[in-house]
């Protein structure tokens, strides 16, 4: 004779199936919520620009004009973006042109990448942290996404890398990693001791693409459903 795998009531076997299938369901649910990428502040950000804040990295020191990061940026998503970098700026500085660089251009997405020439003349990290946690700040409360750079070189300035990413955290800023990664200790991808070349630019270009196209995607589609 046969004897069904199932000992309870056809009905109560039913009902059982049912809340494992809820429970399995609820746990992909978890983890698939769990490995998403986190909130980040103004992701409906109304803005048009995405504007590249820096130093001579982001005005692209050592290359022809449409070959620095903010220009590949332009090409790659297909928005506009408005290169305000300077050379040799520190964040002390650039906190002070900020109203006119940045906030009165109707940013949608403002890229921070500053502290290197902190680093270079010994400014205290936590005078730079401030500094930093000040622009984001401002950015946000304009109502645009911010993302701070990382601008650590291996071990060198892995302190700011740390700090930095903290303040996204705190702040529910994007986090671009690993800019300098492979480039600061390969003369082949570089233009100087310090500043990368056309290769290297388009290395870093692909690097922040990477790590805010999911953002614009989202900003695209609310902007698209707010209408």
């Amino acid at each position: 004779m046969r004897i069904n795998s199932c000992r309870l009531p056809i009905a109560s076997c039913q009902i059982k199936k049912a809340i494992l299938l809820i429970v399995s369901y609820a746990l992909v649910i978890a983890v698939v919520t769990g490995c998403a990428k986190r909130e980040i502040k103004n992701i409906d950000s109304k803005g048009k620009y995405i504007i590249c804040f820096g130093d001579s990295i982001t005005k692209g020191h050592g290359v022809k004009q449409g070959e620095d990061y903010p220009s590949l940026l332009a090409k790659m998503t297909g928005l506009p973006v408005i290169n305000a970098g300077i050379d040799s700026d520190t964040s002390e500085e650039a906190l002070r042109r900020l109203d006119l660089d940045v906030l009165e251009r109707d940013p949608l997405l403002v890229i921070i990448e500053l502290g290197g020439n902190d680093f270079l003349r010994k400014i205290p990290l936590d005078v730079t942290v401030k500094n930093i946690k000040e622009i984001v700040d401002k950015v946000q409360a304009k109502g645009a996404m911010a993302a701070i750079v990382d601008i650590s070189a291996g071990i060198i300035m892995g302190e700011y890398r740390d700090a930095y990413y903290k303040i996204a955290q705190e702040k529910g800023a994007i986090f671009i990693p690993g800019m300098f990664s492979g480039i600061i200790t390969n003369p082949d991808l570089k233009s100087d001791m310090m500043h990368p070349n056309a290769i290297g630019y388009k290395i870093i270009a692909h690097r922040f693409y990477r790590a805010i196209f999911t953002y614009l995607n989202q900003n695209t589609l609310i902007k698209r459903y707010r209408k």
